[in-house]
């Protein structure tokens, strides 16, 4: 008798996972671009620290849009068409940001681009999760989280060869977004729909078509009566909302480790990069080429993470990820606050990137992704997600004032502390999920 693994197209589950993953790539574009512009757009626009932060957080805001109004999509319409929504977002608003004449139409048009971001991020994961196989759906699904750091290592390679454009570079910087969002458009016009929406539509013979596609015919009508059952046993239970009892536990531990994600800190590193290296007298130059070794070290270490995370499981790189940060600012605030030199700076800015990529960056959205139950998955995600996108506004609002009120190095043990709370919470409240299927994972994450 065949294993379910041995019953899955494996090769064409791939193929899909890399096509919806491309939302991740312009994720990451969006997230990364701010970095090498915002030296720019700092002259352009002359920002104060306030409005810098706000500059930068409106793409959480327009994030947090997006989450609301991709839950709603993706659960009336399907997870495909809210993909190409996305993706029509994120090709306008590029378009858009690189023409903008003031700061407000600017930053009108970064949180448009926010709005796509949110969709992304919530569907792209939320898609490959529901047609991936338990064995490999860490895997499969810390796929976006590769293209999110691709999109994050290649903008940041192109904002360095554009810095030397003149004072407009960060209009190429910008404008260069659409290509990228009209190649996931076209990409997008070829994928199936969830098979796991439809049976939640009814829609049982497309459902069972799609998953002939990926899967042996014995597996794919395995797989439609297993969420038939899950779908009545709910529909029995009519207290099987979002804030219900039953939905209770999974929605606690979903949104802690998203606002945790952002909470962390190391979004401060990403995004303000420059601000970091420029308060120990880096020059632009250097600051430009630091975004970049970030890059390359976030890359590498996310591929290190695709390869463990259905081995080792996702409680343990967690663990490890969130203890490892913890020590690691409290060393980087040491560090800046005695002005030490550009190399341990930089040494100590990489470390956190590189156990932040194969812990909790790619850990959380594979979390996020699985433990929600199918009738409801687009919903509790998109909720999730809001509060991720609310954190990390938060954090990229606050931190140019908590630097300039306490120095560049004063946050740093804020974070630290928050690390060592979420190391606690992950050890005491979070289970296990590895080589499981989603329909048990509802049993297990569901209160009795």
């Amino acid at each position: 008798m065949q294993t379910i693994k041995e019953e899955y197209n494996h090769s064409y589950i791939l193929v899909i996972s890399f096509i919806s993953a491309l939302g991740g790539y312009l994720f990451g574009f969006d997230f990364a671009v701010i970095s090498g512009a915002l030296p720019f757009l700092k002259v352009q626009f002359h920002l104060s620290a306030l409005a810098e932060g706000f500059l930068t957080g409106s793409l959480a805001l327009g994030c947090m849009a997006g989450s609301l109004i991709a839950g709603k999509l993706a659960d009336n319409y399907g997870r495909r068409p809210a993909l190409i929504v996305a993706a029509l977002i994120f090709a306008l608003s590029s378009v858009a940001m690189a023409l903008s004449g003031t700061l407000n139409i600017f930053i009108l048009f970064r949180f448009a681009a926010g709005i796509g971001v949110g969709m992304s991020s919530m569907l792209s994961p939320l898609y490959i999760s529901e047609i991936s196989p338990a064995a490999v759906r860490g895997r499969n699904v810390a796929i976006n989280q590769l293209t999110v750091v691709l999109g994050i290592l290649i903008t940041n390679l192109v904002n360095y060869s554009l810095a030397g454009w003149g004072e407009d570079a960060w209009r190429w910087m910008f404008g260069f977004g659409v290509v990228p969002s009209l190649c996931f458009l076209l990409g997008m016009l070829f994928l199936p729909e969830s098979p796991r929406w439809q049976v939640g539509k009814g829609r049982i013979e497309k459902a069972l078509k799609t998953f002939k596609k990926i899967s042996s015919e014995a597996t794919a009508e395995q797989l439609v009566n297993e969420i038939q059952a899950r779908e009545r046993s709910f529909k029995v239970d009519k207290s099987s909302g979002l804030f219900s009892k039953a939905v209770r536990p999974a929605l606690l531990i979903g949104v802690t480790l998203a606002v945790f994600q952002q909470l962390c800190g190391i979004n401060v590193v990403f995004n303000y990069t420059s601000v970091i290296f420029s308060s120990v007298g880096a020059s632009l130059d250097h600051q430009l080429l630091e975004t970049v070794i970030i890059g390359v070290v976030n890359t590498l270490f996310t591929l290190i993470a695709m390869w463990q995370i259905d081995k080792l499981g996702r409680k343990p790189l967690i663990m490890y990820g969130s203890m490892a940060l913890c020590v690691s600012y409290l060393i980087l605030a040491i560090l800046l606050r005695n002005n030490a030199g550009i190399v341990w700076i930089s040494l100590f800015v990489l470390l956190p990137i590189a156990v932040y990529a194969t812990s909790l960056a790619p850990v959380t959205w594979v979390i996020i992704s699985e433990i929600f139950p199918n009738h409801i998955r687009g919903k509790a995600s998109s909720f999730a997600i809001l509060c991720l996108w609310a954190a990390y506004f938060i954090l990229v609002f606050t931190f140019p004032i908590l630097a300039q009120s306490l120095g560049t190095y004063g946050p740093f043990y804020l974070y630290s502390g928050i690390c060592l709370l979420g190391f606690l919470f992950i050890k005491f409240k979070v289970k296990e999920t590895k080589g499981q299927s989603l329909e048990e994972l509802e049993s297990n994450f569901s209160a009795h």
